[in-house]
């Protein structure tokens, strides 16, 4: 819902483009509050019947988006994601050589998943996003607990997921590469045992950190069950990804050894940048409530922007009158430099986003309520960690 209020800001901030009144039609794609993929591929089906509909912004998912994209690639339309970070949907590498501790690049096809080429039925890009790569995450983490914790020994664990699996192993391809070890790897199937015998020999192995590839729902156990292991807290930190990232359930599931939790999200924190804060102060004197805010809504609303921007310039190029599909693609394909709420914005030729920003927050104590803490940004937008 805060990313959809996004675009709910930006179309109600500027309801007439190029003569054309905008009114803007959501779609569900959830099915009691978890993401439906076959509804989700339903309504994709509805919006390539109307010739009407030139291109759509979403999903928010990525188990979603792969349903989604061959449908509307087939029908040529345009889609602008705010918050899907998977690396196949947009490539067929799902871990570059340099980041696997093998050396080797992962496809997509190895971890199980579809790639790009195998998403877009007719070869042509027409997926494009505004979050950048899970590898990315890994990495990241990788950056800021080498460089900003010092720590030179961890351990991983993951949560027997494509998910959990690219984060783990980015982060410990990233770790290695800088100069760090991991000392052990543990592939946790949920519901499956506990973590606690390997944890006691990794802190016997001399382990600094854990890292963990998962969501809160299967992982955050583990950090309340460290507490009796490692020293407690900021003593010993545990890493991790946007699954338990700003989530109250992490919080409530490692208890009082919540300080020292750190976890990254593939976006720029919009509250931090100068840029946004306009926009953000008029988009909460709109809505009235702070609920109505969170992560991803400037983000979903700089992915309206991109799309106004894109519909602009095929609407002049159609005269003044509705554009093609395909036009609406070519342009969105060209996005470059546009200045947005969240950074400068474009997309590379796979559309993924060239503003290739990862933001690190910490957990502010063992109250769910409390709000994280930003304590790093980490940067490859000029050059990847790879």
């Amino acid at each position: 819902m805060p990313a959809l209020n996004g675009i709910r800001f930006f179309v109600q901030t500027h309801p007439v483009l190029d003569g054309f009144d905008v009114v803007l039609v959501p779609s569900d794609d959830a099915r009691d509050g978890l993401p439906n993929s076959k509804l989700g591929a339903s309504n994709v089906g509805k919006f390539v019947a109307d010739s009407s509909v030139v291109a759509m912004i979403g999903p928010f998912d990525a188990w979603v988006a792969r349903r989604e994209i061959p449908i509307a690639n087939a029908a040529g339309l345009a889609m602008v994601s705010p918050a899907t970070s998977n690396p196949c949907l947009t490539r067929d590498v799902f871990i570059p050589a340099p980041l696997n501790p093998a050396k080797t690049a992962i496809t997509c096809k190895d971890a199980g998943l579809p790639g790009a080429s195998e998403l877009r039925g007719g070869h042509t890009n027409n997926y494009f996003r505004l979050t950048t790569t899970d590898e990315l995450q890994g990495s990241a983490a990788a950056d800021f607990a080498y460089r900003k914790l010092h720590v030179q020994r961890a351990a991983v664990i993951s949560d027997h997921e494509a998910y959990g699996q690219g984060l783990v192993d980015s982060f410990s391809g990233r770790l290695t590469n800088l100069g760090g070890a991991v000392l052990g790897h543990l592939d946790l199937e949920p519901g499956q045992g506990d973590a606690s015998d390997f944890l006691k020999s990794m802190k016997g192995a001399g382990a600094q950190a854990i890292y963990y590839g998962g969501s809160s729902r299967n992982g955050c156990s583990i950090r309340a069950a460290m507490k009796s292991i490692f020293p407690p807290g900021e003593g010993t930190p545990f890493l991790g990804g946007d699954g338990i990232a700003q989530d109250p359930t992490c919080i409530a599931s490692a208890g009082e050894n919540s300080p020292g939790i750190y976890a990254t999200v593939p976006i720029v924190d919009a509250a931090s940048r100068p840029s946004a804060a306009r926009s953000i102060h008029d988009f909460k004197a709109s809505f009235g409530t702070t609920a109505a805010y969170g992560l991803y809504t400037m983000v979903a609303y700089d992915a309206t922007a991109v799309l106004y921007a894109a519909l602009d310039r095929a609407i002049r190029d159609a005269g003044g009158h509705l554009p093609a599909r395909a036009m609406v693609r070519a342009e969105l394909a060209q996005t470059s430099g546009l200045a947005g709420a969240t950074g400068t914005i474009g997309f590379d030729a796979a559309g993924d986003t060239t503003n290739r920003i990862v933001t690190v927050f910490e957990a502010a104590g063992s109250n769910p309520r409390a709000s994280w803490k930003l304590v790093d940004t980490v940067d490859y937008s000029t050059r990847l960690p790879y």
